[in-house]
């Protein structure tokens, strides 16, 4: 099978959402493209993941949404999936997930407001929340229309995907994102841990203001501009 290594990774980025306690009993999803073959690999739908092998990961077409290879449903999010790897280019991995706090601003409707260095070290600014899909949305194709909301909010408020890894959609939960599956993983967990320092943030000091503007820049670009130099040098 050409796909065992994606499947592998994608195994592992799923079991990584459990060992993180960012989901419970079967809840939330992980996948993983490679574009050059045209697919994306994806959790199943509803297998438990204590219960889950890399060969249960099923293999999806990037253009139709088919199923290619695997013995079970995808998961019922998938097609959320295919449409953010379809017009977010530079993606390489997604995480769904109803990690606790991150799904509390969701369902609160309220971004997560970057107030320290630690969201500004890998999101530059707050995560962004969703409008409601409408009643027409909902009943018809739900899980598209969700991957379209969701890039209709970055499209209209002109925020860089690549900057800001994740996006809040309401009432529902997260979906995170990066240039691989493991990378989505780290940008989940980043997400949840940062969501929960803006709720007890806001506990202490409901009035707290958002980072000062140059502080924001400074940490996000000496981990992620073009003159970036935290951490080692690549090889």
């Amino acid at each position: 099978m050409p796909f065992e290594q994606l499947k592998e990774r994608v195994w592992r980025a799923n079991l990584g959402l459990v060992e993180a306690r960012l989901v419970v009993l079967s809840w939330g999803n992980a996948s993983g493209v490679d574009r050059r073959a045209g697919i994306i690999a994806i959790k199943p739908s509803g297998v438990p993941y204590a219960k889950m092998r890399p060969d249960d990961i099923v293999i999806v077409s990037l253009k139709t949404g088919d199923v290619v290879e695997g013995r079970f449903r995808p998961s019922s999010d998938t097609p959320t999936h295919l449409h953010l790897y379809r017009v977010f280019k530079n993606i390489g991995g997604i995480v769904h997930a109803h990690s606790i706090h991150a799904t509390a601003f969701a369902q609160g409707l309220r971004e997560i407001p970057c107030l320290g260095t630690t969201h500004a070290d890998d999101f530059h600014g707050p995560i962004p929340l969703t409008r409601h899909l409408t009643p027409e949305e909902i009943e018809e194709a739900y899980e598209e229309n969700t991957g379209k909301v969701i890039e209709e909010t970055f499209r209209e408020r002109k925020i860089n995907p690549d900057h800001v890894p994740g996006v809040l959609v309401a009432n529902h939960g997260p979906f995170v994102w990066g240039p691989t599956p493991e990378k989505a993983f780290e940008n989940a967990v980043t997400l949840e841990t940062v969501a929960n320092m803006a709720a007890e943030t806001l506990l202490l000091n409901p009035q707290a203001p958002s980072i000062p503007p140059a502080l924001l820049e400074k940490h996000f670009m000496r981990k992620h501009g073009p003159s970036a130099y935290y951490g080692q040098p690549t090889k």
